[in-house]
C-alpha cells in the first residue's frame, strides 16, 4: 500500500482530530465520502471569499495549485519570495510538511506576515490550530513571520453598489495567541508520522470529536454499527449527554434507565420497547382548535451566500427565492396550488412579497412547519419593504405551527426516531416521504439553486433543477395537509 507521507495542514488537523480518519486519509483515501451537495456548496462559497480578498492586496502574485500541481507551486514560491510581493497561495515544503499559504505578505525587517482567510464571521478554535502549523512550516523553511492574521467576514458590512473588498472582510490578529497552540507542535507531528507509517488502520471508537469541531467525513462508516433505536436518537440527547452513556456500554434507548428522563424521552422509550405509537387525542384536538378555514400551507426556500448578491444586503442573511402554498377552502376541499420559483439573478424580494401576499388573502390560518424559519423571513422581508410591514405583522398573527404537536409529542410513532422535522413527520403520520425526490433537504434545494441561478450550470441542468426544487418544495406544503388530515382523522376515532 502506497504511502502519502507529506503532512499537509489538513492531514495535521485531521490528525488531531482522529488518527483513524488521519490513517484513512492518508492509505485508503478512497474510503472517505465526496462531499455532498450542501458541503460542496460551503467549500465553494469559501474560494468565492478567497478571491474576493486577493482584491485587498492589488499587486500581489497568484500562484495556484491547479496551473502545475504540487512541486510547481512550491518551485514557484521559491522563484517569487525574493520579490518581496503578496503572495497568494505561497506553497512551502520543509521536510515532510506542507504548507499553502493563503495570503503571504511582506512585512518590515525582511518578515512575512501569514495571512488566513475564511469564509466564517469569527474566531474558532481549530483555526488557531491551522495557523499555527502554517506558522511552524513557514518559520522551519526560514521565513521569518512577523505577524499572523484571520481575514474573515464582517456580517455588519451592507452591499451597495459592487463588493468592496476591505469592508466585507476584516483582519484579525492571532499572533500572540499562537503561543500556545506551537507549544508540543512536535510531539503531536511526531505521533501524525507513528500514524501514516503503521500498516494497519488504528482502531478508534466514536466519541464527541467525531462531531468536534466539524462533522467528521467518516461519520457514516464509523457510526454504522449502532441500532437504529441508539441512544443519539433519544429526544434532546445529543452527543454530550450521549457520549457518557454510550462509553457505559448503554447503546439503545431500551437499555436507558427511565430515572431521569423527561416525559417526552419516557413516551419515546415506552414507544420503542412497545412498537407502538403514542396519541394524545385531546392535545391534538386542543391544536387543531387553533385553525380556522380557510387554511393556507406555506413554505419558503432562500439562499443565504456568504458575498451577498444584492444591494441592501448583508453577508449569509437569508434570501427567499420559492414559496409554496397550498389553499384549502374547507376540511376536506380539494387543494389548490400557488407558487412562485425565480429564475433569474434579479433580486426576488419584491415580487417574492407581492405574490405571497395574494396567494395568503386576508382571512383564515397560515400553517407552517417551524414558525421561527419562516415569520424570520417574513420580518426581514417587512425590512426590505417597509410599506409591506403591517400585511406583515397581520400575516404573521395567523400563523400556526404544525410542528406543535409533535415538538410535544402529542403524537410519537418510533420511525421518528426521536426527532419532529417534516422530513421524519411525514413518513410516520402518512405514509410518504422524500426518497424518490430529485431534491429532498433543504440545504441542497439552496445550494442548487444557487449553482442554477447564480453559478455556472448549463441549461439543461437548470431545468432539472428548477422542476426538482418545485416538486420539492410543492411536497412540503403538501405533505403539511395530508398531515392535518391525518391529525383530524385520530381524533375523529
Amino acid at each position: 500500500m502506497k504511502k502519502n507521507r507529506i503532512i499537509t495542514k489538513s492531514k495535521y488537523l485531521n490528525g488531531l482530530k482522529c488518527s483513524r480518519l488521519l490513517w484513512i486519509d492518508c492509505n485508503d483515501r478512497e474510503r472517505i465520502p465526496v462531499p455532498d451537495i450542501s458541503q460542496q456548496h460551503l467549500f465553494d462559497q469559501g474560494d468565492i471569499v478567497g478571491e474576493i480578498a486577493k482584491k485587498i492586496y492589488p499587486g500581489g502574485i497568484d500562484i495556484p495549485y491547479d496551473r502545475g500541481g504540487f512541486f510547481e507551486n512550491i518551485k514557484e514560491t521559491k522563484n517569487f519570495l525574493s520579490s518581496r510581493k503578496v503572495l497568494f497561495e505561497a506553497g512551502i515544503l520543509e521536510d515532510d510538511l506542507y504548507a499553502r499559504v493563503d495570503i503571504l505578505r511582506p512585512a518590515r525587517d525582511g518578515k512575512w506576515d501569514i495571512i488566513e482567510v475564511k469564509s466564517s464571521t469569527g474566531m474558532k478554535e481549530v483555526y488557531f490550530h491551522d495557523i499555527a502549523f502554517q506558522r511552524y512550516c513557514c518559520e522551519k523553511n526560514g521565513l521569518k513571520i512577523d505577524k499572523c492574521i484571520l481575514l474573515h467576514i464582517d456580517n455588519s458590512y451592507e452591499k451597495d453598489g459592487d463588493i468592496d473588498p476591505a469592508g466585507m472582510l476584516k483582519e484579525e490578529d492571532v499572533t500572540d495567541q499562537l503561543d500556545a497552540y506551537i507549544v508540543g507542535i512536535e510531539l503531536r507531528l511526531d505521533k501524525i508520522r507513528e500514524c501514516i507509517s503503521s500498516d494497519d488502520c488504528p482502531k478508534v471508537g466514536i466519541g464527541l470529536y467525531c462531531k468536534d469541531p466539524y462533522n467528521c467525513s467518516m461519520e457514516g462508516e464509523c457510526w454504522s454499527a449502532l441500532p437504529e433505536d441508539n441512544i443519539f436518537t433519544l429526544y434532546n440527547c445529543g452527543p454530550k449527554r450521549g457520549f457518557p452513556l454510550y462509553e457505559r456500554g448503554i447503546e439503545t434507548i431500551r437499555d436507558i434507565s427511565e430515572d431521569g428522563l423527561s416525559v417526552k424521552q419516557l413516551i419515546q422509550k415506552k414507544c420503542e420497547e412497545a412498537g407502538e405509537t403514542h396519541i394524545d387525542k385531546d392535545a391534538i384536538k386542543d391544536f387543531l382548535d387553533t385553525i380556522q378555514y380557510p387554511v393556507y400551507f406555506m413554505d419558503f426556500e432562500t439562499i443565504n451566500p456568504a458575498v451577498p448578491l444584492f444591494d441592501g444586503t448583508r453577508p449569509y442573511q437569508r434570501i427567499p427565492f420559492q414559496f409554496s402554498v397550498h389553499v384549502q377552502k374547507s376540511s376536506g376541499e380539494k387543494l389548490k396550488h400557488h407558487e412562485l420559483l425565480s429564475k433569474d439573478r434579479e433580486d426576488p424580494r419584491k415580487k417574492f412579497l407581492e405574490e405571497l401576499k395574494e396567494a395568503l388573502g386576508k382571512e383564515g390560518t397560515i400553517v407552517v412547519f417551524n414558525r421561527g424559519f419562516e415569520e424570520g423571513v417574513l420580518s426581514e422581508l417587512a425590512a426590505f419593504s417597509p410599506e409591506h410591514e403591517g400585511w406583515v405583522r397581520a400575516a404573521k398573527s395567523r400563523v400556526v405551527d404544525l410542528l406543535v404537536p409533535f415538538r410535544e409529542f402529542s403524537y410519537y410513532n418510533p420511525v421518528q426516531h426521536g426527532s419532529a422535522s417534516i422530513k421524519k413527520v411525514l413518513p410516520a403520520v402518512v405514509g410518504k416521504g422524500y426518497e424518490d425526490m430529485g431534491i429532498a433537504a433543504g440545504g441542497d434545494a439552496s445550494a442548487l439553486y444557487f449553482q442554477a441561478t447564480h453559478g455556472n450550470a448549463e441549461a439543461i441542468e437548470k431545468d432539472k433543477v428548477y422542476s426538482d426544487l418545485e416538486k420539492y418544495c410543492a411536497l412540503d406544503t403538501e405533505g403539511m395537509a395530508w398531515i392535518l388530515e391525518e391529525l383530524v382523522k385520530m381524533v375523529e376515532k
